[in-house]
Formats: structure tokens, C-alpha cells, sequence
């Protein structure tokens, strides 16, 4: 069923200190798998999202701040030349290999010690990676890390409500209509961080950046409801900005972080190739300013007195004390289809957006066999495809989550989305594998049919369901097809095809081996 659920500049260029290079060899000598340093292959087509058709005027800004001085460029390496990098959170073979324009093969040949089944690299460990020159090269300069991009664990404990309350900007005592009533500024940036899983620091220094919302006390002139940008008429309004933002946020981060995202154009047709060695959250801010912004403008967004000096005024240096949040050699737990032993559903969904639209394709969908498409009620129950704890309940969703401390940020978390009301397991209710999540619906957004979206988080970060971290469920694997919504699930020989049809070939079978 197809558903639209509504450091200082060296070391941001990857030269690591002695100490996270001891730290990195000591990992290399361990071996991947068992490192404790804390620091996808085929991925769906590039989904661009419509961009603003009028370019608004950047914030303001004199002419000094406006002249940006560019880093050092890269040389220009001959074919295959090694180079130095510093693995970092959530790096994989695959992406490193389409950021470089090399490939894994050539990566691995060049560092033997990295095992061929490798997900995820150990963040600070030292390799040395084949490069083959492409021009047009973006900027070197990195903005945050990736940690403080995604709503994870760097955001346990901060209060929206509280830091806005604190500031003297227009977004203390603004109030909008947003997600069915009366909303204040922080509950409307808590819930678009929460649903996009994207910081709410991030974006409440870009409601500062593009509008002055926590220092001036009216808001700007030139454009009252398109405080981020986006002039388009069904964007109008912080929330729904605020949407449009994260979805171009997203796009970026995990167009990068799956070695989709090669280049992008500014609105003024100008290519732009993110550096090889950049990291995703700089990249998918380079993204959604190249929505905005041209020329210098754009320039200056993305350099050191943009939005980085607006971030680190608002919340600190943000490099000061870098916890990566996606460790080495991880590994999806154990899981179950989240059906009934013996019970027969069909695959109706391959990799998709795990929430709102384009990247990343972290879900896939499932209906009870007796579903043949519409708003059909159904008595067959979705079930827990690993124990936890449910962590939010609420119209049309369940989050199940597995590390047990009741927050969805933290650790593995599994999002079911279009859970009717009746029957939805409630808030801190523990489950084990198998036990009832509820019924499979139409809530939670617009979709053609009853059925259930589930999609992986680990520590904030969205989970591609295609990939070095594959959806598995009892073996079953996930692959994306030719477009959104296709794909299919194999084990060993037997392949399920997705199709919204509910035909023969999507039909699957929980329990069986």
C-alpha cells in the first residue's frame, strides 16, 4: 500500500589527533567487530523534491561577512592515488566507494584488514582509499557533526520549550494551527524533530539563521509565513517550513550517507560535488541552502560565519566534544515479521521514505493476505518483531523500542505506522517478540490502503531498509526495486515480490523455515 505519512577547521578536514589515531589502530589491532572506540549498496534513485521558484533575499548580512574566504582546494590526483581518511559515524564500504569514485573492491585490496562483509566502519579508524579525480569540488568545511544532526542521543535532556522561553525572538509567544490544534513554537519544532528524526537545535538555528526567531522580536518583513524560505504557497506557516525543511535536510544527510547524492545543482544551475571527505550532516546542510540560496549567499551559509557561527552562539562549539552515534560492525538484532506465526500477508511495499518524502528508504510495507486494497477494517493483529518497550503511542503509530529506557533516541527502535486506535498497545506497555502492537489501518496519514509501515532507527538515525544493514526479518531480506514502493524480500532461492496488488507473489508466510 503506498502511504504519504504526513576540531577547529583542520580537524574538520579529517586530520585526527594522536590520541584518535592510537584509539583507531588499537581498534584495527582488536579487530572491527569487538572495537569499543565510540566515535548502503544499492540504494533507491535521488528523489529531488521540488525546490522555491523565487529566490528570497539571505539574512541580512554587510558585505564583509559576505566575502568568503574559500579553504585551500584539493589537488588534482592522478587515477587510483591512496589518500588518507579518518572513518567516521556511519561510514560504509559502499558510500565511501561512490564519494571517492572508486570502488569497494579497490578499498578493500587497499586495506586488508577490513573484513568483506563490513556494515558499518569504527568511527577514528585510519584507511587509506583509491581516489579517482572529479571536478568541481565543494567546500571542505565541515558545519556539525552527525550526532548533533539526527533527534538523538546528543539531545537527551535539552528542552525546546524552555531555551525558547529563555530568548527575547518572536518565536517566544508565537502560536500557529499545526497537527490538529493550537500550537506554540517549541511543541511545533519538538514534533517536526521527533516525526523527521532531525535535531531540534538544528532547527531552531535555522529558524534563527533565515529569520532571527530567538533574537528579534518581529519577523521578517520580506516574508511573515515563509520564515525558511520556501515562498511556495503550500509551505506557508513555521510548520509546515519547518517540514519542507527537514524533508531537504533528509534528503541530504541520507542521499550522502548512501553514496546516492554525487552532485546537486544551486538554483542558479551551478554543480555542486560535495568534498570526498566530507560528512553527511555538512552535506545535507549544503543541500537545503542550495534550495535558497546562490553565488555568495550560498557561499556564506555554508562557511565558517553562517550557519555554524549562528549554531555555536546558540549552542556552543559543536566540535567540542564529538560523540559519534553509529558505532563500528553494527548489527541488526534478531528479528520477526511482524505478523502471527503461520499467518499469510503480502509484502505491499518495498523500500520507501521512512517518514514524509524522498530519502531515506528505511521502510517497507505489509498487509494481511485478506486485504485486496482500500480502507478495509481488519481483526488481524501486527505484532512486536523483537521484545521492548513502547515508547510513544499515538494516533496511527507505535514505537518499539529495544534497549528498554522508554526513549525513542536511544539505542534500536522499531517505528509501526497506520496502527488503528482500537487495540494499539499503550505507552510503557512491555512486549515480547510476537506479542500485539495492534491493528493494521489507515490512520496516521494519507494511504490507499489498511496495512502497516514499519521502518528502524538506531540511536535517532534512520536505518536504510536496503544495505550493508538490510532489513532482516526471519531471512528475510530486503532489496529496493526500480522505484519507491518496489523492491522485494529474498531468502536463500525464494524471492517475495512487493506489490500493492496483494497477488500471488507478495504473499509471505510468518513462521516458516
Amino acid at each position: 500500500m503506498i502511504c504519504f505519512p504526513s576540531i577547529n577547521t583542520n580537524r574538520r578536514q579529517f586530520i585526527g589527533g594522536c590520541r584518535t589515531v592510537i584509539l583507531a589502530v588499537l581498534c584495527v589491532i582488536i579487530g572491527l567487530a569487538g572495537c569499543d572506540v565510540q566515535i548502503v549498496t544499492q540504494s533507491p534513485p535521488q528523489i529531488d523534491l521540488p525546490i522555491p521558484t523565487t529566490q528570497i533575499p539571505p539574512p541580512e548580512m554587510t558585505q564583509a561577512l559576505i566575502t568568503v574566504t574559500p579553504l585551500p582546494p584539493r589537488p588534482t590526483y592522478p587515477p587510483g592515488e591512496l589518500v588518507e581518511y579518518i572513518a567516521q559515524s556511519g561510514d560504509t564500504l559502499p558510500a565511501l566507494a561512490a564519494h571517492f569514485n572508486t570502488k569497494v573492491d579497490e578499498i578493500l585490496a587497499a586495506n586488508t584488514f577490513i573484513p568483506k562483509d563490513a556494515t558499518t566502519m569504527p568511527p577514528g579508524m585510519p584507511m587509506k582509499i583509491p581516489i579517482y579525480y572529479a571536478p568541481f569540488w565543494g567546500s571542505s568545511y565541515q558545519i556539525i557533526p552527525d550526532s548533533l544532526f539526527i533527534n538523538g542521543p546528543a539531545q537527551v535532556g535539552f528542552d525546546t520549550t524552555a531555551f525558547v522561553a529563555s530568548r527575547t525572538g518572536w518565536l517566544n509567544g508565537y502560536v500557529e494551527y499545526a497537527f490538529y490544534g493550537n500550537r506554540s513554537a517549541a511543541q511545533i519544532v519538538n514534533y517536526v524533530a521527533q516525526q523527521y528524526s532531525v535535531s531540534p537545535r538544528l532547527l531552531l538555528a535555522l529558524l534563527e539563521y533565515q529569520a532571527g526567531g530567538l533574537s528579534q522580536l518581529a519577523m521578517p518583513e520580506n516574508g511573515t509565513t515563509y520564515v525558511l524560505g520556501n515562498m511556495a504557497w503550500q509551505h506557508k506557516g513555521v510548520y509546515r517550513q519547518l517540514v519542507w525543511a527537514a524533508n531537504q535536510l533528509n534528503n541530504g544527510y541520507y542521499g550522502w550517507r548512501a553514496g546516492e547524492l554525487e552532485t546537486f545543482d544551486t538554483l542558479d544551475e551551478r554543480l555542486v560535488r560535495p568534498d570526498p571527505w566530507q560528512n553527511a550532516a555538512t552535506v545535507a546542510l549544503q543541500y537545503f541552502f542550495s534550495r535558497l540560496y546562490v553565488g555568495d549567499s550560498y557561499a556564506h551559509a555554508i562557511a565558517h560565519d553562517g550557519i555554524a557561527l549562528v549554531y555555536q552562539e546558540l549552542f556552543g562549539d559543536p566540535w567540542q566534544s564529538v560523540v559519534p552515534h553509529i558505532p563500528g560492525s553494527l548489527a541488526q538484532p534478531e528479528f520477526r515479521l511482524p505478523f502471527g506465526p503461520g499467518m499469510e500477508w503480502a509484502y505491499t511495499g518495498g523500500p520507501h521514505t521512512g517518514y514524509g518524502l524522498g530519502a531515506p528508504y528505511a521502510a517497507i510495507d505489509f498487509a494481511p493476505g485478506a486485504i485486496k486494497g482500500g480502507c478495509t477494517p481488519t481483526w488481524t493483529l501486527a505484532t512486536a518483531v523483537a521484545p521492548g518497550v513502547v515508547a510513544r503511542s499515538e494516533t496511527g503509530t507505535v514505537i518499539l523500542d529495544l534497549d528498554g529506557d522508554g526513549d525513542e533516541r536511544t539505542g534500536w527502535v522499531v517505528f509501526y505506522l497506520h496502527v488503528g486506535t482500537e487495540g494499539r498497545a499503550p505507552v510503557g506497555r512491555v512486549l515480547e517478540a510476537g506479542d500485539p502492537i495492534g491493528y493494521p489501518s489507515c490512520e496516521g496519514g494519507r494511504t490507499t490502503g489498511t496495512h502497516i509501515h514499519i521502518a528502524r532507527k538506531y540511536n535517532g538515525e534512520w536505518i536504510m531498509a536496503d544495505g550493508v544493514l538490510a532489513f532482516n526479518l526471519e531471512g528475510w531480506v530486503a532489496h529496493n526495486g526500480a522505484s519507491e514502493y518496489q523492491g522485494t524480500l529474498t531468502r536463500n532461492t525464494k524471492i517475495i515480490v512487493a506489490c500493492d496488488c496483494s497477488d500471488a507473489a507478495s504473499q509471505i508466510v510468518a513462521g516458516e523455515r
